[in-house]
């Protein structure tokens, strides 16, 4: 699959008009992100919907903490009511400091991320639902049932891999860096070998990417996400690629603090390189071409670039030619 990731921190009419120019690009499936300090994700898909016609559209990574399963059932069927069958669900257990900043505790992400997709799943094909777990449903039962709605997990840690590869449809992989994609690819590995459930399952990675024909302007407008990634990273991951941890303390604090402009200063080239596809189409090109060796599409996701619109363009043609056979 060929993706793309829009952010509503932008009006949802702009990104209609985004969404409309990677279908024309080539994109495949178009998903908007999920964060309690944007935009509604699922009002901006409806607007996609409506200026799109072929492009599968869905909320990435949307979270089962913020809202009910049952009520994420709801809204995802929605979408695929309005744009006539074309939503998918990606699906994560959520950005950790995201979920503390409203109070809620994100607790065991694993178990609740595989009950939600059993909810869902039954709810779509329109069966009455009890259950008690990580969230209790008693009854519940949708009026717009929508059988067939693929489920991508969102996945960055072993475990969730395995999940996600003996369980949904797909999995973001939450990487955009080869090794990290190839540390990964073995774990989906060890997933797929226990899948009891039919059906293909499709493997993407969720990269972070920024493209401009200037590659200085190209790297400087992925400071912002590639500081988020490196404040949260895992310290094997840190370690894999030589960053020292106190360097990405240093980023995590100053995030912390309020302070976004050090934190983006203290992004290292390092950093970009590891957490990021960020430079010229060429140099673009050339790392889709090197991350698909181990997965089986890519998502591109935030910041695009510089400017939106040539950012789409110029990933949409990277993403072509890497992946002309």
């Amino acid at each position: 699959m060929k993706g793309i990731e829009f952010t509503p921190e932008h009006p949802p009419d702009e990104l209609a008009d985004l969404a409309a120019l990677a279908e024309a690009e080539g994109f495949e499936a178009a998903f908007a992100s999920s964060h309690y300090f944007n935009r509604d994700p699922f009002v901006t898909l409806s607007r996609m919907a409506a200026a799109t016609e072929e492009i599968r559209l869905g909320p990435g990574v949307v979270n089962p903490y913020e809202s009910h399963p049952a009520t994420l059932a709801a809204r995802v069927a929605t979408v695929a009511e309005v744009s006539d069958g074309r939503a998918l669900l990606g699906l994560g257990a959520g950005d950790r400091s995201a979920l503390a900043a409203l109070g809620i505790d994100r607790d065991r992400p694993l178990r609740r991320v595989l009950e939600t997709m059993d909810v869902v799943r039954d709810l779509w094909q329109g069966k009455t639902v009890s259950r008690e777990g990580t969230f209790e449903v008693h009854e519940a039962s949708l009026n717009t049932p929508s059988a067939a709605i693929p489920v991508y997990v969102g996945a960055q840690g072993p475990d969730m891999l395995r999940m996600a590869a003996k369980h949904a449809d797909g999995v973001l992989v939450n990487a955009s860096h080869p090794d990290d994609l190839a540390w990964a690819e073995e774990r989906l590995k060890e997933g797929r070998a226990e899948r009891g459930r039919d059906g293909e399952f499709e493997a993407l990675s969720w990269a972070s990417v920024s493209v401009a024909e200037d590659r200085d302007d190209a790297r400087e407008a992925a400071r912002p996400p590639v500081a988020f990634i490196a404040a949260d990273v895992a310290e094997p991951v840190l370690e894999r690629h030589g960053i020292a941890g106190e360097d990405a303390r240093s980023v995590g604090e100053a995030l912390e603090a309020g302070e976004f402009s050090t934190a983006f200063e203290r992004v290292t080239p390092a950093m970009l390189d590891a957490f990021s596809i960020a430079g010229t189409p060429r140099e673009v090109e050339e790392r889709f071409e090197a991350v698909l060796e181990h997965v089986d599409g890519i998502v591109v996701g935030s910041p695009l670039g510089p400017d939106l619109g040539r950012g789409v363009e110029l990933a949409g043609e990277a993403l072509a030619r890497a992946t002309r056979d």
